[in-house]
């Protein structure tokens, strides 16, 4: 059987905003216990006080704090090159046999231009579809080489910031989430998201590209 404290924790967890709202002090804790006492109720199987529920609250926020602020102070801080790019294509291609011929093709056509250093090229291949993220003067080459496979879906007038993070950073839980969030709270959305060990790189749209590369800094800055 769940705790009072332990309930209202998963509660507050289930809702990343909440939490991150929290941590700002921006919420009144009385009308979140209102909110949260029937969920709580289910958790523990009984009935329970709202000012139980307050109390758990209470305790929970300097929690939250620590896990928002300090635990991340040393894997945001070393964040080490953040390199933007633009003009940038999106295409989503369904998976097929052949595809990874074409995906051989296109990079063999990349290694053999002269101006292989300067363009982007990323496959993301899930169970269903497969993206790539090229640099716009790609787009013809995509089109002719994969011709013949099943376009999913086409962006454009994309940009993309990469950010290169210390090797501790797998072993720190929440990570994305907090970098996430930062973009999320300013309303930027994320057209692609690609990943390494130790870097990522979040493609956004050219008209919130400013703004996305400002909060990402300000976050650095601000821990």
């Amino acid at each position: 059987m769940l705790t009072i404290p332990n309930a209202v924790e998963e509660a507050v967890k289930k809702k990343p905003f909440l939490e991150g709202a929290l941590v700002e002090g921006i919420i009144n804790l009385s009308a979140l216990a209102r909110q949260l006492k029937g969920e709580v109720e289910g958790r523990v199987g009984k009935p329970v006080n709202e000012s139980a529920v307050v109390m758990a609250l209470n305790r929970l926020v300097p929690r939250l704090e620590v896990t928002s602020n300090i635990k991340f102070r040393r894997i945001v801080a070393g964040v080490g090159d953040v390199i933007v790019r633009s003009n940038l294509t999106d295409f989503t291609y369904g998976n097929s046999p052949s595809l990874y011929g074409c995906q051989e093709e296109l990079l063999r056509w990349i290694h053999s231009a002269p101006t292989a250093q300067d363009v982007l090229c990323t496959f993301s291949q899930g169970i269903y579809e497969t993206t790539l993220v090229v640099s716009g003067s790609l787009d013809g080459v995509v089109e002719k080489v994969f011709g013949n496979e099943t376009l999913v879906l086409k962006r454009e007038n994309l940009s993309s910031i990469t950010v290169r993070l210390p090797p501790e950073n797998t072993s720190c839980p929440g990570v994305y989430y907090y970098i996430f969030k930062e973009l999320a709270w300013d309303n930027i959305n994320i057209a692609e998201v690609i990943s390494t060990s130790n870097e990522f790189t979040v493609v956004v749209s050219d008209s919130d590209i400013q703004r996305a590369f400002t909060i990402l800094m300000e976050a650095k800055k601000g821990l």
